[in-house]
């Protein structure tokens, strides 16, 4: 198998109790399946990041990109928080973000991931991230979390496969790039 480093965040802060004000599109038009201001600064956080030559170490400059495709979900509202996350970052570094997997389709996404070589980043709804995404990645060295509490949007999970093997060494980031963010782990 090729080398391949893996991060994946979480969509940026939404509406609800903890973070006050509705959701808006980039346009700025209110839309409750929207990031809220405070989730439009972690995306331009994110794009600081992984977009620039300001950090290295634990954070590199993804060769592609994934995003969840809004509206997939028979049930549920067409989210664009995932995409709207990582559109900054994406434009950034010239990328156009593969947004051909929702919610759900995490059985067909991961290996489609997996299958790739260089850095990627995933950015994904947390409950989906846990128990649909994490259980489909070979881990040799770390555990990944069991639990990905709401109220945080902070943590990176950082995957690192090198050539010719087949599982990955994960290790959990807090870069703690905005106010009030934690150096906690994840939960399990």
């Amino acid at each position: 198998m090729d080398a391949l480093t893996l991060f994946i965040i979480r969509h940026a802060e939404k509406p609800g109790d903890s973070w006050p004000g509705p959701g808006f599109t980039a346009d700025g038009v209110s839309d409750t399946e929207s990031l809220v201001l405070r989730g439009w600064e972690r995306a331009g956080a994110w794009t600081t990041l992984f977009g620039t030559d300001l950090t290295g170490g634990d954070y590199a400059k993804p060769d592609a990109i994934y995003a969840a495709t809004p509206g997939t979900t028979a049930n549920q509202p067409p989210s664009s928080r995932p995409a709207e996350t990582i559109s900054a970052l994406a434009a950034r570094r010239g990328l156009t973000p593969n947004e051909s997997f929702g919610k759900g389709d995490e059985p067909r996404l991961v290996p489609a991931v997996l299958a790739l070589k260089g850095v990627v980043l995933l950015c994904w709804e947390h409950k989906a991230i846990i128990s649909d995404i994490l259980p489909l990645i070979p881990v040799s060295k770390g555990t990944p979390p069991t639990k990905w509490e709401g109220s945080r949007f902070d943590v990176v999970l950082r995957f690192d496969r090198a050539k010719g093997d087949d599982k990955f060494a994960f290790k959990e980031l807090f870069p703690k790039l905005l106010s009030g963010d934690s150096d906690k782990p994840l939960g399990g």
